[in-house]
């Protein structure tokens, strides 16, 4: 992953392509940061988690620029958003989502929203940076308001 993200960073600059470059360096930085913070080498595992926490600052950034009125740092903010979201794996559509859970309903048999922990534990290493966990648990607590 580091590998990919050097050489593109590298054709971001051949390309005089600024956005893709700004959101592959503070990308790289943050990378940089964690493994500095563990003194240890990062996976491929969790630098996925790293791109999916950049993307949600982002996303939280942008409320806050909509609030502003600031549609140029939204614009800006959305294409790196774009930039960043090609590193993940493909997201999984909400059927494939609801069947992972309904399998997960399965296994753990929920009696109330006290088993939220249990499902979200069983289901978090299948979805982890394959889906919105947001949308995750929005419907993981409609289906436990549901039994």
């Amino acid at each position: 992953m580091k590998e990919r993200l050097q050489k593109d960073m590298i054709s971001a600059m051949k390309e005089h392509d600024k956005t893709k470059l700004d959101a592959i360096k503070l990308l790289k930085a943050a990378i940089q940061m964690e493994e500095i913070n563990n003194k240890t080498q990062l996976t491929d595992e969790k630098i996925m988690e790293i791109i999916v926490k950049q993307i949600k600052m982002r996303k939280d950034a942008i409320e806050d620029f909509k609030k502003a009125k600031r549609d140029d740092l939204i614009k800006k903010y959305n294409e790196e958003i774009d930039v960043l979201n090609k590193y993940l794996p493909e997201q999984l559509t909400k059927e494939e989502i609801e069947k992972i859970i309904d399998e997960a309903f399965d296994n753990i048999k929920p009696t109330s929203k006290n088993d939220m922990g249990k499902i979200m534990k069983e289901i978090s290493p299948k979805l982890k940076a394959r889906a919105n966990m947001k949308m995750v648990s929005e419907i993981i607590q409609d289906k436990l308001l549901n039994i």
